[in-house]
């Protein structure tokens, strides 16, 4: 590494690399620093002299560290990020050259966006496509063997402006959300807060397997898991794997990776082993959304990079490996205002912080009227191995709030006091009026943490919990963000249309809460989610139910979630109808190749190593039998192995067959159905037979290592 922190104080060494607004307030005029951060702000807009001022400033801290090119990154609707390098060089003409960056080379760049995912938003000639300077999330510097990067966060739309990523609908939600949440701010008698904040602390699970293994799977070097792989002896069952001691070798590892991250600003915290054997876990501190959502897929990015310079890959896929649990990213989200005021903060006494009630059951009413749009948030084909399977939550959005908060609303709804116990007897009670009747104060931590939940209060935050580790936070924020605002919108509407000399504004509020959480209550759901009996709940419930992503997704276009979108102004109509499209289509294409390389390594790899093992088992025992020493264990078991060769051969001509025909089907939501309800049961038959085999066959028979090596040789 060369990092000694005891001759390099951590310090010092955090935020080296990143061109924050410390380090533009100490190189920047003070007016200039001003006008960028009255712009971050929303204040204002950037003008092309402070843009030139901040290139050249910028361009200088990172040529001072050796940078030799500059990319606007963005994040295309492929999960990854982008970028195209340009060099500093400007040549003089005279076989010399002079270094520059203007203002408007960092405003705007141009990529040919052909290429890109547009779902049919754009024709693939038309290939213009612009990044924009992101203000709100800060530029860095990516340093690898080759050199050094100046990394500008952007956000990329097409020639006629429509979004072409995942910033821009963010950046949109997030002004929507401010707006509405000011309105009701403003109400409530709060007028100090110029801007509602949502803050991210997205955690990330991931697996580390050893690179020589990694390198001779075909399945996990194409799709990120594995087709194939029978359980070894032991698995997660000990449950030793969980929180215990890190191994010398990934402690080295995550050192690095939290060096690499603390330089750029991640403000990386917390790390440990997860349940899985194999399983890690990496968590920052909050942040705004948009530096949390670039930070989180340079995480993703650096993972992979650190891992490989010791000797391992590390799996982002939700589910690399059966039979023990897969990895999620629960995105922990708040809300704050600019003044510091945090509106999910149950306070001494939440019963009588009307803020905190309001914005709360506000959240539980958007969870509720748009839990489908939530679900799809999480829908990636990935997650569809991961959820409902004793290990994340199932396919049903629910909110656990915990005993506590769960009185005080269950009692507002009932216009009962939480002084006082419920009764059978439905005895009258002490009414409650937000803002005078005070409640007892609630326990520090005002419930347990569910895990099994998949949006849960903890404290003064909800954590999404059913997102997939591949995914970028940035889609699951952005639908969460407009659900919320057009809840808060409607409720603003109604205050506001109030004569407050002939209103009591705390009445008009406890009413509006007691209402929406008495209609919305059905979501909320403080049990084990991982129950099947809380399936036969939540239909009782009247919950929608999406088991898959082809379901998931399917739901994205209809009326009501486009009238979401269009009115926050989002995404318009063609945009989201866009989205599905590349969504779908990527589900099967993820699909399509998992299939691909499960045929290729049964037929091309599994069944002559098989055959072959039968054949050397039944010429072994003949060979016995020859001199008078019969093996029939010998015999019997080639003949098994045979058998269930023929077995496997007909289950890759069925996944061969079903395949074929899935393909091709032209409607893209047909074939997405198609992949899910034929493609994977063939596959996992093909699988089922492959898997049989390998515990028949001698190990150094079997033509790729299997899970005894991925999983417990680090």
């Amino acid at each position: 590494m060369g990092i000694d922190f005891t001759e390099t104080p951590l310090a010092e060494l955090y935020g080296s690399n990143c061109f924050s607004n410390t380090v533009m307030k100490e190189r920047l005029p003070g007016n200039i620093y001003q006008e960028v951060v009255a712009v971050q702000k929303g204040e204002k807009e950037l003008t092309l002299e402070v843009a030139d001022l901040v290139a050249s400033s910028m361009k200088e801290w990172a040529m001072a560290k050796g940078a030799t090119h500059y990319t606007h990154l963005f994040q295309p609707l492929t999960g990854l990020t982008a970028e195209k390098h340009d060099s500093f060089i400007s040549p003089t003409g005279d076989g010399r050259v002079i270094m520059e960056f203007s203002g408007r080379e960092l405003i705007k760049g141009e990529s040919d966006a052909s290429s890109f995912p547009s779902g049919g938003l754009r024709a693939t000639f038309e290939a213009r496509g612009y990044t924009a300077w992101d203000l709100t999330s800060p530029a860095f510097l990516k340093s690898d063997p080759t050199g050094t990067t100046l990394c500008i966060p952007t956000a990329f739309i097409s020639y006629y402006g429509q979004a072409l990523d995942e910033k821009v609908p963010l950046l949109k939600s997030l002004d929507a959300l401010s707006r509405q949440a000011l309105r009701l701010l403003k109400i409530l008698g709060d007028s100090s807060a110029s801007r509602v904040h949502a803050c991210l602390g997205p955690e990330q699970e991931y697996f580390l397997v050893d690179k020589n293994y990694y390198d001779q799977r075909p399945d996990l070097l194409l799709t990120g898991r594995t087709v194939f792989g029978a359980l070894p002896a032991k698995g997660q069952e000990m449950k030793d794997h969980y929180y215990g001691a890190i191994k010398e070798r990934v402690a080295a590892f995550m050192r690095e990776l939290n060096t690499e991250l603390w330089k750029v600003g991640i403000p990386a915290k917390t790390q440990h082993n997860e349940t899985a054997p194999s399983q890690y876990e990496i968590a920052p501190v909050y942040a705004n959304s948009t530096a949390a959502v670039d930070a989180n897929q340079f995480i993703m990015e650096t993972l992979q990079n650190v891992a490989r310079r010791y000797g391992m890959e590390a799996l982002l896929h939700e589910k690399p490996f059966a039979g023990v649990n897969g990895s999620g990213k629960h995105i922990n989200w708040s809300l704050e205002t600019d003044t510091g005021v945090k509106l999910l903060n149950p306070g001494e006494n939440p019963g009588s912080n009307a803020r905190f009630l309001l914005f709360t059951a506000a959240v539980v009413e958007a969870v509720d009227r748009y839990a489908p749009l939530l679900r799809a948030a999480a829908a990636v084909a990935g997650n569809d191995h991961r959820l409902g399977h004793n290990e994340a939550p199932p396919g049903i959005i629910s909110i656990f709030f915990g005993g506590p908060l769960t009185e005080i609303f269950e009692n507002i709804a009932l216009g009962l006091s939480t002084g006082k116990k419920k009764t059978q007897d439905s005895e009258l009670r002490e009414s409650i009026k937000i803002g005078v009747t005070s409640l007892p104060a609630l326990p520090k931590d005002v419930s347990d943490r569910n895990r099994t939940s998949p949006l849960a209060f903890t404290g003064n935050k909800f954590e999404f919990r059913m997102v997939g580790s591949s995914q970028s936070v940035a889609g699951p924020t952005t639908y969460l963000n407009t659900a919320l605002a057009q809840v808060l919108k409607e409720i603003a509407d109604t205050l506001e249309k109030l004569d407050p000399k002939k209103a009591d504004i705390n009445e008009a509020i406890h009413g509006l809460i007691k209402k929406s959480y008495a209609k919305h209550r059905r979501v909320v759901f403080n049990g084990n989610s991982y129950s099947g009996d809380w399936v036969k709940e939540a239909e009782k419930r009247g919950l929608p139910i999406l088991n898959n992503t082809h379901e998931a997704l399917e739901i994205l276009d209809q009326k009501e979630y486009v009238e979401l979108f269009e009115t926050h102004g989002v995404f318009s109509k063609e945009e989201i109808e866009s989205r599905k499209l590349i969504y779908i289509e990527k589900y099967s294409k993820q699909i399509n190749i998992e299939a691909g390389v499960s045929i290729e390594m049964a037929r091309r790899q599994i069944y002559p190593a098989v055959t072959a093992y039968a054949a050397l088992l039944a010429r072994d025992a003949a060979a016995l039998s020859a001199i008078k020493a019969p093996s029939a264990s010998q015999e019997n078991r080639a003949v098994q192995i045979a058998k269930l060769s023929q077995e496997l051969d007909k289950a890759i001509l069925t996944l061969e067959l079903v395949l074929g025909k899935t393909q091709d089907i032209e409607d893209p939501q047909s074939q997405a159905r198609s992949y899910s309800e034929k493609v994977i049961p063939a596959m996992e038959q093909v699988r089922l037979k492959a898997d049989s085999l390998e515990k028949l066959v001698a190990k150094d028979k079997w033509p790729f290592p299997g899970y005894e090596e991925l999983l417990f040789k680090l």
